[in-house]
């Protein structure tokens, strides 16, 4: 039988989220996907798939595995990625397409500019590496990226997230976007009954750095204020949670990572997943990290009561209120690092203090449920009859 007209009328809005790792996905995206799948949309997974795939499928949703990678620099491969995005959105006609991340949102938005028929939500989550290095090449790279940019960010059916107001004046000084085409939600959000506040852990203080292993994460000036504080004979454990990132051009050997770790400056912990009951562990949370966009290490520690010394760039500044929920230092200075962890550490008073007004902080700003209200939000306003 043939479909009727009531029966196209009720035909579901179907949705593709293009992210560059299933993993990412997982862990930034899963609570939105979800909820897009219970207000009634067809949602589709398009990413490189690793060890995650089956649980993005046992949550309902069709999982495309992409060849898209970070850290290819072929161009011929980079063409068949293209290419094969457009086959993607040509073939599941999409109603919404939401891109993650510059690769994402810079091929997505040409494959949806030839498929037309889709509205496109673009979701810069800091603006990384090619925006924060110095180096010859990749100020050149810059140049080139923002033109394509300058394409990919202001067609007619397209919007742009961005998760900090620094973000926003950075890309309009540069010309990049225009101020209607941008819209403002804080990251990506916490699951406040997860993360909830705890008493401090009794005995030794714990320092934690939850992050990838990047430089650019301030983990060496992290690793260098443990070194001042232990020579100072400060007895604090300082604890390094992450994996490494090898196809991010700033990623910490591993053979780097296991030296501090066998020198006993740091320990470092590799990939975990039990977050929350690391952070209940820990009694200060450290990221000094050059640029964000809102790093969701820091919002979870707010959301658990812990106080946070980080670094006053963009995106960090914008989880902590220097002096009342934590501690704002200068990037790259690992003596102003050290300093404020140790009026921390000294201090359980202000501790305690501190981490009252972060759970405060998250519970009015930064909640999953407002983000994924906003983003459901924009879906609606924008989509394509």
């Amino acid at each position: 039988m043939k479909p009727t007209t009531l029966d196209k009328a009720r035909k579901r809005p179907k949705i593709i989220y293009l992210v560059t790792e299933d993993w990412a996905f997982l862990s930034h995206r899963l609570p939105l996907a979800i909820a897009a799948r219970d207000a009634g949309y067809d949602v589709i997974i398009a990413t490189h798939v690793t060890d995650c795939g089956e649980r993005i499928k046992s949550e309902g949703f069709k999982l495309i595995p992409i060849g898209l990678r970070r850290a290819n620099r072929n161009p011929f491969r980079e063409i068949a990625s293209i290419l094969g995005i457009i086959n993607i959105y040509r073939a599941e006609q999409p109603d919404i397409v939401h891109h993650v991340a510059l690769k994402p949102v810079l091929y997505g938005s040409l494959a949806a500019w030839i498929v037309k028929k889709a509205f496109v939500t673009n979701a810069l989550i800091g603006l990384g590496f090619i925006f924060i290095s110095d180096e010859w090449y990749v100020r050149i790279l810059r140049v080139i990226i923002g033109v394509a940019l300058s394409f990919a960010l202001n067609g007619k059916h397209s919007k742009l997230i961005l998760q900090n107001p620094d973000d926003i004046k950075l890309l309009l000084k540069s010309n990049i976007v225009k101020r209607d085409k941008i819209v403002l939600i804080k990251g990506s959000g916490v699951d406040a009954n997860k993360f909830r506040p705890s008493p401090e852990c009794p005995g030794e203080l714990m320092i934690v750095l939850v992050s990838r292993m990047l430089w650019d994460k301030g983990i060496g000036e992290f690793v260098s204020a443990a070194r001042i504080l232990k020579q100072e004979g400060t007895n604090v454990r300082f604890v390094l949670v992450g994996k490494t990132d090898p196809d991010n051009p700033a990623s910490i050997p591993t053979s780097t990572l296991t030296s501090w770790n066998d020198e006993g400056i740091i320990e470092w912990w590799g990939y975990r997943e039990d977050i929350p009951s690391i952070i209940e562990k820990s009694h200060v949370v450290c990221l000094p990290s050059y640029r964000e966009g809102l790093p969701k290490a820091l919002i979870e520690a707010a959301a658990c009561g812990r106080p946070i010394v980080t670094t006053d760039t963009p995106g960090c500044r914008e989880i902590v209120q220097d002096g009342i929920n934590g501690f704002l230092v200068p990037l790259r200075d690992d003596k102003a690092l050290a300093a404020a962890l140790h009026r921390l550490i000294r201090d359980p008073k202000l501790r305690n203090e501190m981490g009252k007004k972060g759970r405060e902080l998250v519970l009015n700003e930064y909640t999953v449920d407002k983000v994924v209200e906003e983003t459901l939000a924009l879906y609606r306003a924008n989509a394509i009859n």
